[in-house]
């Protein structure tokens, strides 16, 4: 018989603080991604720890061992594995259930340079709120899975499906190494959870995501033309334009059904620098700017297609204005292509998800699509419907980053009655 759903709310609700604890203990153990290399390590002991304290075996594995990803077409080149191995372990089931994956990816974007009013690693607990970098994005969700297995065991619970947890290493920055290393050594399952901040929505789909670096290159000089002269009228130029590009965007391409917002393929200018700032520096036209370009995609969109669209719009500009364009900006594309990927909204897994939320928490969430990339089209690549499930925060890669205590625990409730649901309870001390 599985525990009722008033039963999981209680057992959460009583063990908030172990919880909480976790999620904090990760915060102060710093595991930024600075691409191509990462500083891992240190969390994936301490959650290894975890596991061993709670009596599971663990695998902590190096990605380099695994010979398959190196060259796999869905692997993210060029990154460097020294000490940054994944973690993950499996709740042997008794049989005869449906097996679940507990996924979430353990680095975090950098720090950053922007001012933080609190301490980046410290953990700050500030009424609902637990604020530092990886709190949202995506510690808290990592924290949930791990709570998710000692519940179970608290619960002393036989579930006929394995329940796996996994903590991977390298997501941000287009990285899906980590994940895509998992299933290649064979970690496979009926169903996968990945607890990215899903606002408490069941995400059935990812937007994919393209990533280009522009460098403009024109003479300067104080002297030189005046204050129209140099890369700004290429700049200005280029951002009068872009509006006509991202109205391209939403005009041709198909939508999905998950995706209803009035522009779901937005495009963002993320980063623009002419150069260094101060009276250290000379006052000149500046000769080069460099602008970060970002824009999203739908499932079903290929690479090749998108890469081509946006050559051919950027060919225009330059090709109406050569006054202005002595030489074509340098392309860079800076960050892999990250494709969309769904699966339908009515799967069993996003029907059953929905259910124990709506009994968990008194509410029964959307199923939509999520509006960033990330590393879920991996699992879909390897036929393993998944879907994202996870807290409400705010602040992902910037400043002040923090996720919500209340939607940590209306999270963690849902995904434990679910898994006892998806895998099947086989015994335990309520029967």
């Amino acid at each position: 018989m599985t525990p009722d759903a008033q039963k999981i709310r209680t057992l959460v609700e009583n063990n908030r603080e172990l919880l909480l604890k976790t999620l904090e203990d990760l915060i102060r153990i710093p595991s930024e991604n600075r691409s191509p290399a990462g500083d891992e390590a240190a969390c994936q002991q301490y959650l290894a720890e975890r596991l061993k304290a709670t009596g599971y075996e663990y695998d902590l594995y190096p990605l380099n061992d695994v010979r398959e990803l190196r060259g796999h077409p869905l692997s993210t080149p060029d990154r460097d594995y020294p000490d940054r191995p994944n973690l993950s372990t499996v709740r042997r089931g008794s049989g005869g259930g449906r097996s679940l994956i507990l996924s979430g990816h353990i680095d975090t974007v950098p720090r950053g340079t922007l001012p933080w009013t609190r301490d980046a690693f410290e953990a700050v607990r500030e009424g609902d709120r637990i604020y530092g970098r990886g709190a949202n994005d995506m510690k808290a969700g990592v924290a949930i899975n791990l709570f998710v297995l000692q519940m179970l065991d608290a619960m002393r619970l036989r579930l006929r499906g394995d329940v796996i947890f996994e903590s991977v290493v390298d997501e941000e920055f287009g990285g899906v190494n980590g994940t895509l290393a998992a299933r290649l050594r064979g970690s496979m399952a009926d169903a996968a959870i990945v607890t990215e901040p899903s606002s408490l929505r069941i995400c059935a789909a990812q937007r994919g995501g393209r990533t280009v670096h522009l460098l403009f290159t024109a003479s300067g000089g104080v002297l030189d033309g005046g204050p129209g002269a140099g890369v700004i009228t290429q700049l200005k130029r280029f951002m009068d334009e872009l509006p006509n590009f991202a109205n391209q965007r939403k005009r041709e391409c198909k939508g999905h059904a998950l995706y209803q917002s009035d522009d779901p393929v937005p495009v963002t200018i993320t980063k623009i620098t002419t150069g260094p700032w101060g009276t250290s520096e000379p006052i000149t036209v500046p000769e080069e700017c460099r602008v970060e370009l970002y824009w999203q995609l739908m499932p079903g969109e290929e690479q090749a297609d998108v890469d081509t669209e946006f050559q051919a719009w950027l060919d225009g500009l330059i090709n109406a204005a050569p006054d202005i364009f002595a030489s074509a900006p340098t392309l860079t594309k800076a960050v892999r292509w990250l494709p969309g990927s769904a699966i339908e909204a009515d799967e069993p897994l996003c029907v059953e998800l929905a259910d124990a939320a709506q009994e968990a928490n008194g509410t029964r969430p959307s199923v939509v699509g999520m509006e960033a990339p990330c590393d879920m089209f991996i699992f879909h690549r390897f036929g393993i419907p998944a879907v994202l499930w996870g807290p409400s925060g705010a602040g992902a890669h910037g400043s002040d980053e923090y996720v919500t205590i209340s939607s940590m625990l209306d999270a963690a409730a849902a995904l434990l009655l679910f898994t006892c649901r998806w895998c099947g309870v086989a015994g335990g001390p309520q029967e």
